[in-house]
């Protein structure tokens, strides 16, 4: 199979789809392509590029997202925190496999998850966006 190499403006058009999809702000994804162009050298392989804007969104974001989750009384914020950490994560996973087509392990290479992670994510992720149940977009 050929692999075609993508432009930097190419990666530019699919990070900004990206930071769109993941903050549901035209601003905000403006600013995450901003810092994503000064801190990544765009002439380096298109996963690197894509870790640096996944490091500049954890930064600007942390691993927050929204998740349709009632908190209880009780001791469950530990799960709370685990899952809100999961979602940006897996969100992103679908991103990029539906934005930019990109395998699985292009993609567990980006996230530092295994492959099998990355499916399992996908899978449910997708199902996710689906129902608009858990993935809302948000920062």
């Amino acid at each position: 199979m050929i692999e075609i190499k993508k432009t930097p403006l190419d990666l530019i058009d699919d990070i900004y789809s990206l930071a769109y999809w993941m903050t549901g702000s035209e601003k905000a994804s403006n600013e995450l392509v901003s810092n994503t162009c000064l801190n990544a050298d765009l002439q380096a392989p298109e996963t690197e590029v894509l870790k640096t804007f996944r490091d500049c969104y954890i930064d600007a974001y942390g691993q927050s997202a929204d998740l349709d989750i009632r908190e209880t009384t009780g001791n469950n914020g530990g799960m709370i925190d685990s899952l809100k950490q999961w979602a940006a994560d897996i969100k992103l996973s679908v991103l990029l496999s539906e934005l930019t087509g990109m395998r699985h392990s292009q993609i567990s290479d980006i996230i530092g998850k295994p492959v099998e992670t990355v499916r399992f994510w996908l899978f449910w992720g997708r199902k996710f966006f689906a129902h608009d149940n858990l993935m809302r977009v948000s920062a």
